[in-house]
């Protein structure tokens, strides 16, 4: 399933770029992850490394210094960081989430001052929206920013933020209109630089799961922002969000695909070499039925998946079925987990296996990103309000 050169969507120049991507994290990831798992943080010289392969922002025009390569080609470093099963790296957040923001927002003075460091990997990128009582619901957002002349003073906190320890300017949600008729008509977004004063950061969160990526808290003490930190125009940062929200659940989704087929290719291998009663596993048909259920729903899941890349990359994807994608695929990632340790038998639960790795790794799935509850809720409002 993850032979490069089997797919329809990608051309001759995506599968070489696909290989030197596999052979990047192969040889510059792989290595070093457990290290990276106990230290709840990847290195800074990896975010460099993969910076100077060309390998961060790579939908950043070329006017700005990136290579202008189109979706197919982020996908592409999406995917194989799935096949290697290594979650530390929070490229996706930097480069799929953070740096369009900036793009799509920014000023040119913005632009100028952070999607060059970015695409180097010397300014490492996060984005600051869910709180401690606000996850999905968005609208529940308390950080606020008040004017003070020309500057703004921001207070409040935000949790579970990838790449939030490392991070070097981090796109931070928060209030600035209490009084409007609602939270969406009086919500705006700040970049604020690391080492702001009243800017601190909290300590690494731990995790059952995705234990090298750095996630923590944020907090806002009477923190002084300039009016040139504030991206895009006041109050409407609520539809910024909703405009960006597509994109960031289709990622989801094709990494709950791509970890899918890790997941079954692993277990493939397993099945093959592990024997039991006398011949390997592979040979019961139980096992051989499960594999059968496995591969089928993956196929059909990757159909979907793929169709919405393209989509996507024509510049035409909704918000419906981006919401489809991220639901469905990391529901049958959870589903392949589950069943795939299974079929592993008392090794799947040792951590040195791959498989018990990806387990834990894909229980968050359908929670960020807007979890699979309101996922369903947003499918049924565009069924019924036909």
């Amino acid at each position: 399933m993850m032979d490069i050169g089997i797919r329809k969507i990608f051309n001759k120049e995506h599968d070489l770029f696909r290989e030197n991507v596999r052979r990047f994290f192969k040889e510059e990831v792989v290595p070093y992850h457990d290290e990276w798992e106990n230290k709840g943080e990847v290195s800074r010289e990896l975010w460099m490394k993969a910076g100077e392969q060309g390998l961060l922002g790579l939908g950043v025009p070329e006017r700005y210094g990136g290579v202008g390569g189109d979706w197919l080609s982020s996908t592409i470093v999406l995917e194989e960081q799935s096949y290697c099963n290594c979650t530390g790296p929070g490229f996706l957040m930097h480069s799929d989430i953070v740096i369009p923001y900036i793009l799509h927002y920014g000023t040119k003075e913005q632009i100028e001052k952070y999607i060059p460091r970015m695409l180097a990997g010397t300014c490492i990128g996060a984005l600051a929206m869910t709180e401690p009582g606000a996850g999905s619901d968005l609208q529940g957002i308390r950080t606020l920013a008040k004017k003070d002349g020309d500057d703004w003073i921001l207070n409040g906190s935000k949790t579970f933020i990838t790449n939030g320890y490392l991070s070097g300017a981090v796109i931070v949600v928060a209030i600035t209109d209490p009084n409007a008729k609602s939270k969406a008509h009086g919500t705006s977004l700040f970049v604020v630089d690391e080492g702001t004063p009243g800017f601190k950061k909290g300590e690494k969160l731990k995790k059952i799961g995705m234990k090298a990526q750095d996630t923590c808290e944020l907090f806002f003490d009477d923190c002084r922002l300039p009016a040139s930190a504030m991206l895009g125009q006041a109050n409407k940062g609520f539809y910024y969000l909703m405009n960006e929200l597509p994109q960031e659940r289709l990622i989801i989704g094709l990494l709950g695909c791509a970890s899918s087929e890790f997941m079954f290719e692993e277990t493939r291998r397993y099945v093959n070499q592990r024997k039991a009663f006398g011949k390997y596993i592979s040979s019961l048909q139980t096992i051989q039925h499960k594999l059968a259920e496995l591969k089928t729903s993956i196929c059909v899941t990757r159909s979907f998946v793929d169709t919405c890349i393209q989509i996507h990359n024509d510049h035409k994807l909704d918000s419906n079925m981006a919401s489809m994608a991220k639901y469905w695929a990391t529901d049958l990632q959870n589903k392949v987990a589950y069943d795939c340790l299974q079929m592993h038998g008392g090794w799947g639960y040792m951590w040195e296996y791959p498989i018990a790795k990806a387990y834990c790794d894909s229980r968050v799935q359908p929670i960020y990103g807007g979890s699979n509850e309101i996922m369903k809720e947003l499918i049924a409002r565009n069924i019924v309000n036909k």
